[in-house]
């Protein structure tokens, strides 16, 4: 697994990501439909690389790219971007983040830049210790003003934040926001709720407050921001399990979300949503996906969990692109939604 390859193409293409040209349009219409490609947020941290954790081959990226999908979900780590608070990105991170950026472009791909921290770095949740609001505006700020002149990544914030009461999250992820556009950046940012960020409990009353009311004040003054959301499909939609219950739940939750952002004029983006071959799961999924994209005034794409060339062949939730039931249910659902963008 120790490949150079993404970083020799990336280093041929210049790596400036000057691909993009004059950087991303609001109005664009968004265009995720694809997975989560898993590695960069693997094993302890700081780890090594290719050897604890790594990035997707610019094969997997091409076969992916292949079967008609238009974006990757790309989780990566906080602390080994930002090795220090405050202080500038890793470089040696930065360049291979780049070339999974570029690989992907490549293939036709957007990229979603997902910050797999749960809302923690290290031991502090963010709001506690060194991981400050301010940080964490921080290290948005740095990534923004690297990737603002591509127009083929979008910024996920943070994925599942779960220990954070949701009033105390808002206004952390609306100073991150902040930061992404006093930057100069345009392009879609991706904000999830907290408890998980499940569309299953996006307007329940939690422990943890409200998602539905308190994140209705996420404030973006680029005006180019959906909610990042959650659904699976086992008993208590965690995604631990491989079987799938509660397949008609799941839709019906995702059903639930759709005419809340319908109501409130907003956007979401199903960041995960995973289902094993298990008899009757692929038909959940498909039938999730489906409602995602007969709904685009409501929802900017999905992305199914879970592909990487790292996760054991025994994952009930690993996605081989072109092989098994899984992977032909979200090659059909990408071919079959709307166009947009120009592209399928």
């Amino acid at each position: 697994m120790r490949r150079v390859e993404p970083l020799r193409r990336a280093a041929a293409l210049g790596l400036c990501l000057a691909l993009g040209g004059a950087g991303a349009r609001a109005a664009e219409p968004a265009c995720l439909r694809g997975v989560n490609l898993s590695g960069p947020e693997f094993g302890t941290v700081p780890g090594r690389h290719a050897t604890d954790y790594a990035y997707p081959s610019v094969r997997t990226i091409a076969r992916f790219g292949a079967l008609g999908l238009t974006g990757v979900r790309l989780p990566v780590r906080w602390e080994r971007l930002q090795p220090r608070l405050g202080e500038p990105l890793d470089a040696a991170e930065l360049l291979r983040l780049d070339a999974a950026v570029v690989s992907a472009k490549l293939a036709g791909l957007r990229t979603v830049i997902d910050l797999h921290n749960f809302a923690y770095y290290g031991p502090d949740r963010i709001g506690t210790g060194a991981a400050t609001a301010a940080a964490f505006a921080d290290v948005w700020r740095r990534l923004a003003t690297h990737y603002r002149s591509e127009p083929f990544v979008a910024f996920g914030l943070m994925n599942e934040p779960h220990d954070i009461p949701v009033a105390e999250w808002l206004p952390a992820a609306n100073a991150a926001v902040a930061a992404i556009r006093e930057a100069g950046a345009r392009q879609l940012v991706l904000v999830p709720g907290t408890s998980w960020t499940g569309a299953h409990s996006w307007e329940s009353d939690t422990p943890l407050g409200n998602n539905a009311r308190t994140m209705l004040h996420l404030v973006d003054p680029g005006e180019n921001a959906a909610y990042d959301v959650h659904q699976y499909l086992d008993a208590d939609f965690s995604g631990t399990s491989a079987a799938c219950p509660r397949g008609a739940d799941a839709l019906q939750a995702v059903e639930r979300l759709t005419g809340w952002l319908a109501r409130n004029r907003v956007r979401a983006y199903l960041g995960e949503v995973g289902a094993s071959a298990q008899a009757g799961c692929p038909e959940h999924l498909a039938a999730v996906l489906a409602h995602v994209n007969a709904h685009p005034a409501q929802w900017v794409g999905w992305a199914a969990w879970g592909a990487g060339n790292w996760w054991p062949p025994a994952y009930h939730f690993r996605i081989e692109p072109g092989a098994g039931p899984v992977s032909a249910v979200i090659e059909a659902a990408a071919r079959a939604a709307p166009r947009c963008g120009g592209r399928p």
